[in-house]
């Protein structure tokens, strides 16, 4: 996996403790790229940490049973995907806007006792992520566009084809998954999926399913 000048070619390459960034509806993605607007304190010191070794930072969605710690910090789902920062802009008014590449998929072991103000866990990364996927011959891609094409219909909404149709079938799905308006279990489910052609089939469901509810609730407003 290439993210910005540096490959990652095996588990060793991620290190064994990340920082996290706990956030409720973000997915990123091996491959994938996340723009992030950074401004509290905490996070300000998490990329400062970041850049000044690896670059990496861990996103991952607070638990979706908002359970909390005796602090009151949120408990985390127990996977997440590891980015690397490819870009950092400061804003000049004490904001950083960054771009975070998507390496791979971790399980969090544990979280660390740390004297740092953010959150840092020891990882086991998963290293065929690291691994062309071969799940992308699989996809169906003909339905995962024709069910998009009906979610942009059904939402006045538009989108560049020229760029979709150039786009392999790991780019189009994953960039898919990482904008899709779906809530928080959605995208920890996009997350989870074992390969890409399983992420494309969940993807499916969930706008087919979005989709179904959304004309429900128009034909039940006009009886």
């Amino acid at each position: 996996m290439q993210a910005g000048n540096k490959s990652y070619v095996r588990a060793s390459d991620i290190p064994d403790t990340v920082p996290v960034f706990p956030l409720a509806g973000a997915l990123l993605l091996p491959g994938g790229q996340m723009p992030l607007n950074i401004f509290e304190p905490r996070f300000l010191a998490m990329f400062d940490s970041a850049m000044a070794s690896d670059r990496l930072v861990a996103m991952v969605q607070p638990a979706l049973d908002n359970s909390k710690r005796p602090d009151g910090e949120p408990e985390l789902c127990e996977i997440g995907c590891c980015g690397r920062v490819t870009g950092l802009q400061e804003t000049g008014d004490g904001r950083y806007l960054v771009t975070l590449s998507g390496i791979c998929r971790f399980r969090i072991v544990e979280e660390m006792a740390t004297p740092e103000v953010f959150r840092r866990c020891h990882i086991a990364p998963f290293a065929h992520d690291l691994e062309e996927d071969d799940g992308a011959e699989a996809v169906d891609r003909e339905l995962l566009l024709t069910t998009f094409r009906q979610f942009l219909e059904a939402n006045e909404m538009e989108t560049d084809w020229d760029s979709i149709a150039r786009a392999g079938n790991d780019v189009l799905v994953n960039s898919l998954s990482m904008l899709s308006p779906y809530g928080p279990a959605e995208k920890q489910a996009l997350l989870e999926a074992e390969d890409l052609k399983t992420r494309a089939e969940t993807l499916i469901a969930i706008t087919q399913m979005t989709l179904a509810r959304n004309s429900d609730d128009v034909t039940g407003t006009l009886q």
